[in-house]
């Protein structure tokens, strides 16, 4: 059985320079979750085929994988087996409540159709004083001057207020940060005239300019998550957290 995942678009793909960037975006905010999980259970809610869910291992006391997708998880469990993954709805996790002490929400948002449903139900399983951290496109970056998603993968997108407003009455925003692509892809950008994220979504077929086709394969851990202009930003994370109880 291959352990490839077919292109849906859904998932980034190892192994294939062109999803590399993409694949490093998301990575980055996995990086930046793994160092709020020490000592502590962690959820990957919307773990695909593990590799998030791996990175957080290396902090968490235990780590729990979720996702919707039966051949991802079967995916997971054969690349990662000590990891604890199962296949269910991320709107009915297979959790007791209070049962994490970490929820880990990175690019499910923007690709389901019910993300309030999927917060009540992290909200659900965090422990007292337990922390959400998600991370979701950027609607100012990802689909700039339009009404709908580029990213036919994406149902829904969101601003920093928008995704303030979701987060709000369930959770206390502790910060709202920002996820930021290496300086020197900017004049390769100039030169294609168009921006990186907009070529992650062109065809599979368009063909890029070979120095971004390059900078784009090499791309390591260089993305930065910071709290500095949001508008700018490739994608948004955010650090919200459950009232302890009294």
């Amino acid at each position: 059985m291959s352990d490839q995942a077919p292109p849906t678009g859904l998932r980034t793909l190892p192994d294939v320079a062109r999803e590399r960037y993409r694949r490093q975006r998301h990575a980055s905010a996995y990086r930046f979750a793994a160092g709020r999980c020490s000592g502590r259970r962690a959820l990957d809610a919307g773990c695909g085929d593990g590799y998030g869910s791996r990175l957080l291992a290396d902090r968490a006391t235990h780590v729990v994988g979720v996702d919707a997708d039966a051949a991802a998880v079967a995916r997971a469990r054969r690349r990662y087996p000590p990891i604890d993954y199962r296949h269910a709805d991320l709107t009915h996790l297979p959790l007791a409540d209070g049962g994490v002490d970490v929820a880990v929400c990175v690019h499910v948002l923007e690709q389901t159709a019910d993300p309030e449903g999927v917060l009540d139900e992290l909200r659900r399983v965090l422990a007292p004083g337990g922390e959400l951290v998600c991370a979701t496109s950027n609607r100012l970056t990802s689909t700039p001057g339009r009404d709908r998603p580029v990213d036919p993968s994406h149902l829904r997108e969101f601003t920093p207020g928008e995704l303030h407003a979701l987060l709000a009455g369930r959770f206390r925003l502790e910060a709202l940060l920002g996820v930021h692509h290496a300086r020197w892809l900017h004049p390769l950008e100039r030169l294609a005239g168009r921006t990186v994220p907009d070529l992650m979504v062109s065809p599979a077929d368009e063909r890029w300019p070979t120095l971004l086709q390059l900078a784009v394969a090499g791309v390591g851990a260089e993305l930065t998550v910071r709290a500095d202009r949001l508008d700018a930003s490739l994608d948004l994370v955010a650090v919200a957290s459950v009232e302890p109880t009294p």
